[in-house]
């Protein structure tokens, strides 16, 4: 039975629920139109006022490790109902076919690795596979710009990187702006999906537009789980720092492990950079060859074609460490 204190406690929550800029109870996954909402690119001070800057405001003043029990109550329903919105997502969408694109959040737009990315992902996007990626600035909005150019010409992912080179760097005043102008120059066509997964952890990031799912978590372990236990098609590291070795390594437990009862593709593409400027991929060999690792799907190679081969191969169910 409630007791009368309990029921008022429950109002008090109730009532502060409905105080907060977010919506608590998400019944679906974002789009960029409800995640900017209030966001006009003829307007820059728009963006102080969008729902993702109101929302992410709200996060840093009530502690971003906030320990108020109203507010810890309101993020971890609002992040219950995300996730629940991915479980919808997967039962439209093959596990199998979903691939993660990791790398650095830094990388520019004017990058050649950026329009390696781009090029990849819209390559795999028209093979019928999900791009999953972060779901911010840099090789991830490569990722999402790749699947989002999917069924266009190559002309027009020129003709796209040329806009998004007037502000390189997602610290750039119309970073946001640029790629909402490709967004209505070469409007998304077809059915083609991706799934980006930010986090208001790192709000001064912001998140990319092109991605035509966003699962945004206020809580970034949560968030961090998700992009690798979903990626079940494997992942493809580019060029990344220390965000995207931890992630490297995470995903080689689930697979030495097979916590998912099989081991997905790892896929580094940058022989230069993984083998000389950041050697993890000789690193993994030598653990790999010395039994320290196993169920390790390992491939280093920069050819974009070798890449579709071995994840369309996977997805058939070829390459697969049974326990």
């Amino acid at each position: 039975m409630i007791s009368i204190d309990n029921f008022g406690a429950l109002v008090d929550v109730a009532s502060y629920m409905d105080s907060v800029p977010y919506d608590v109870t998400p019944g679906k996954l974002y789009s960029a139109e409800e995640l900017y909402k209030g966001y006009s690119p003829d307007d820059d001070s728009s963006f102080s006022t969008c729902y993702d800057t109101l929302t992410y405001n709200h996060y840093v003043k009530t502690g971003k490790h906030g320990t108020d029990a109203h507010e810890s109550l309101s993020r971890a329903l609002h992040d219950h109902g995300i996730n629940m919105a991915l479980n919808d997502f997967f039962k439209e969408h093959d596990h199998r076919k979903c691939v993660g694109i990791m790398g650095g959040h830094s990388m520019s737009r004017t990058d050649p690795m950026f329009k390696k990315v781009v090029l990849l992902c819209k390559r795999l996007t028209e093979a019928g596979f999900v791009m999953l990626s972060g779901g911010g600035p840099g090789a991830m909005e490569a990722t999402h710009l790749g699947a989002w150019m999917a069924g266009r010409p190559l002309s027009d992912v020129e003709g796209a990187l040329e806009i998004l080179s007037e502000a390189p760097s997602y610290k750039d005043e119309k970073w946001l702006k640029v790629a909402f102008k490709v967004r209505e120059k070469y409007p998304h066509v077809g059915d083609y999906a991706s799934l980006g997964i930010p986090t208001w952890l790192y709000g001064h990031e912001p998140s990319t537009p092109f991605a035509t799912h966003i699962a945004k978590f206020f809580e970034n372990s949560i968030r961090e789980d998700s992009i690798l236990t979903l990626a079940f098609g494997g992942i493809v590291y580019t060029p990344g720092s220390a965000g995207t070795v931890q992630e490297i390594f995470q995903d080689a437990v689930q697979n030495h492990y097979l916590s998912f009862g099989f081991a997905s593709p790892m896929i580094f593409m940058g022989k230069e950079y993984w083998t000389r400027e950041m050697p993890i991929y000789p690193l993994l060999m030598d653990l790999v060859a010395r039994g320290k690792y196993v169920n390790l799907p390992l491939t280093l190679t920069d050819d974009p074609r070798d890449i579709l081969e071995i994840l369309k191969d996977f997805s058939q169910g070829g390459s697969v460490a049974e326990p």
